[in-house]
């Protein structure tokens, strides 16, 4: 049985969890910058991320990673314009990270909408296809000799500021995900193992009491 408290540690994560709100990786591919957007995108609570490439899997560095991993999941597509159609589909604003003429101030944007911010390859930046995919592009100022900031870097002030309206909009404070979606992962998380088992052997997944533990399957 899962400790108490490491179970109502999970129940809060994913209470917090902002499904309206995500990222898009452009063909990043340096494990260190995609180890480090895992953990500020479950630091912010997104559970689910994008990744474009034309490679078959990515890799992230392990320990950078430091278990975040294991809290959001990770979806590759091949091409930018699918996870930006089915994001669409979705209701939700894509906004291009990118330094060109017509970007505006990352903190002009209202983050409480449903947002998914595109972030491009630590030489190339954002493709232009990315850019025509997206409804808005935004930019961080610097202020000193670097004209732009690494993309994991640039990911986390983005993040945080959408973090910080959606605090003081309340969306921190209830349930946002399906019901049906939280119970899922809320099992799957607290019994990893057993709830592979229960899968392969296609298997309801039992109900959870307070403290983690397992109510008997109704046969």
């Amino acid at each position: 049985m899962i400790d108490s408290e490491r179970f109502r540690q999970i129940r809060s994560m994913l209470r917090r969890r902002q499904p309206d709100l995500t990222v898009v990786m452009d063909n990043v591919n340096k494990p260190h910058n995609l180890s480090a957007l895992i953990r500020s995108c479950d630091a912010v609570g997104i559970h689910d991320l994008h990744a474009v490439s034309k490679q078959r899997s990515i890799h992230t560095r392990q320990h950078a990673a430091a278990g975040s991993s294991r809290w959001t999941r990770l979806h590759l597509w091949h091409e930018i314009k699918e996870p930006c159609s089915a994001l669409r589909r979705e209701g939700m604003q894509l906004l291009a990270a990118t330094n060109v003429a017509a970007a505006v101030d990352f903190r002009e944007i209202d983050y409480t909408l449903p947002t998914a911010v595109i972030l491009g390859a630590e030489w190339d930046g954002v493709s232009k296809e990315a850019i025509g995919e997206a409804d808005r592009t935004i930019m961080v100022q610097t202020h000193g000799m670097v004209e732009s900031l690494n993309v994991s870097v640039a990911a986390a002030v983005i993040l945080f500021e959408a973090e910080r309206q959606r605090s003081l909009n309340g969306m921190y404070r209830e349930l946002r995900m399906e019901e049906e979606q939280y119970r899922r992962l809320l099992f799957e998380l607290s019994y990893p193992r057993l709830a592979e088992q229960l899968t392969l052997k296609k298997l309801p997944y039992p109900a959870l009491d307070e403290d983690g533990g397992i109510f008997p399957l109704e046969m």
